[in-house]
């Protein structure tokens, strides 16, 4: 059965960086970008970071500029601007693409797991999807995520255990993390 463990990634520098390197841990994996309406988030994920890294817990952060242009900075910009706007301490990899032909194989996966269900009720959530539909249309059937800052539970065993669309409220994530630590 595959697990994350199974995937490598590029390092902010491009070195090669085996998951199985978090075997044990709780992982979060999330697709970020830095001129997006949930840039925000950044906040209570580095103190979630905080809190939470001593008992076993590390976020993984993957930039992607595939939603609207809203990552369009280098791997160095990115990291510059999370660390001096967020203090941001949690591992950021290599800007990747998460849909399409390009996408980073761990994405397919993750997704292919835990599918999208919904950004749930509401005009803003209703108005975001059919935005996030217009802009996914050009990746067809290879359109994993639907939008920046999609989150990815991963237990200890290195399997995907849920999926937070961005506008999932950031407590209820914190819960499902600590329930999994």
């Amino acid at each position: 059965m595959t697990t994350v463990y199974d995937f490598t990634v590029k390092d902010r520098q491009g070195n090669d960086v085996s998951l199985s390197d978090y075997k044990g841990k709780v992982l979060l994996i999330v697709n970020t970008a830095t001129g997006c309406g949930f840039t925000p988030h950044y906040e209570p994920l580095e103190e979630m970071y905080k809190e939470l890294k001593d008992k076993g817990f590390e976020i993984l952060d993957f930039p992607c500029n595939q939603f609207a242009n809203q990552a369009p900075g280098t791997d160095d910009e990115i990291h510059q601007f999370c660390t001096l706007k967020f203090g941001t301490e949690f591992p950021q990899f290599k800007k990747i693409d998460v849909n399409g032909e390009t996408a980073d194989p761990l994405y397919a996966f993750l997704a292919t797991e835990k599918p999208f269900a919904g950004f749930g009720k509401g005009l803003k959530n209703a108005a975001l999807n059919k935005f996030a539909d217009m802009n996914n249309k050009a990746f067809g059937d290879k359109a994993y995520i639907k939008w920046n800052f999609t989150k990815f539970l991963i237990d200890r065993e290195g399997k995907v255990v849920a999926r937070f669309e961005p506008t999932f409220d950031m407590k209820d994530v914190k819960a499902a993390v600590v329930a999994a630590l």
